[in-house]
């Protein structure tokens, strides 16, 4: 099975700029979305007709919302983890397949000056403690932009960006928790020690082609899915958003 995640930064743009090239090129089984600010999913043209659209879009329309566009019918699907502050903004879907759970994954940006640093860390916990229930039942991925970059491997200038959204000591030490809790960052697991390997650059002072980037997009698996794991990478054949996709892939 292969999965990905890809932050399209709104499907509607996306869509105009090569969007399901990008699906045919990635020819994943299960490609999770974040941030489509669509409410309703577009029409999948004939020659995708073997994928369908699981959606969900948040309350405030344009802003946030998730979706998953699977090859593969899943068990069940459900929306949200239970917490109206964190579900109106459509930020969690998850498809359930027999060996287990796809949860995918839009976590809020702390945002410039750090205005939504407590609400980011609350979500953190509370999506935590969904995962950890989740896990109990069978193993679980966790896909999506989850808006932090780990290390400084992680992240082209970490010195001048400790203070900001996504690299700061508090959302990593999050990440850190998690991943000591049992989980395991598939991208990192099978390439520790490689540098430049980004998923988002800015749209500002041609950041992409300086490859001035940070790693925020992840395919995160609970450590007893570890020995199905065939391959993770970055996907970066697309420019139909300012992120590329994370992919791995699972013998199972």
């Amino acid at each position: 099975m292969k999965l990905a995640s890809w932050n399209v930064n709104g499907l509607r743009a996306a869509l105009k700029k090569g969007f399901w090239d990008t699906v045919r090129g990635l020819e994943a089984d299960v490609l999770g979305l974040q941030e489509t600010r669509a409410d309703e999913p577009p029409a999948v043209p004939l020659d995708f007709a073997d994928y369908r659209w699981y959606w969900n879009a948040g309350e405030r329309k344009g802003y946030a919302g998730t979706a998953v566009l699977a090859r593969v019918e899943p068990l069940a699907v459900s929306r949200g983890i239970g917490h109206d502050e964190f579900d109106e903004e459509g930020r969690v879907i998850t498809l359930e397949y027999p060996a287990y759970y796809v949860v995918n994954a839009y976590f809020p940006n702390a945002g410039r000056g750090l205005p939504r640093l407590g609400y980011k860390l609350a979500f953190n916990e509370a999506i935590t403690a969904y995962l950890e229930g989740l896990r109990q039942k069978k193993g679980v991925v966790l896909m999506g932009d989850l808006n932090v970059a780990h290390r400084e491997i992680d992240i082209a200038r970490p010195k001048q960006n400790v203070k900001n959204a996504g690299f700061t000591p508090e959302e990593r030490a999050w990440l850190d928790s998690f991943l000591q809790k049992g989980w395991v960052d598939t991208f990192r697991h099978l390439h520790p020690d490689q540098a430049g390997a980004y998923t988002w650059w800015s749209y500002r002072f041609n950041a992409r082609a300086k490859n001035i980037g940070w790693r925020l997009d992840y395919v995160i698996i609970s450590e007893d899915l570890l020995p199905h794991l065939q391959d993770a990478y970055i996907y970066y054949d697309t420019q139909a958003s300012d992120h590329v996709p994370a992919v791995a892939v699972l013998d199972v």
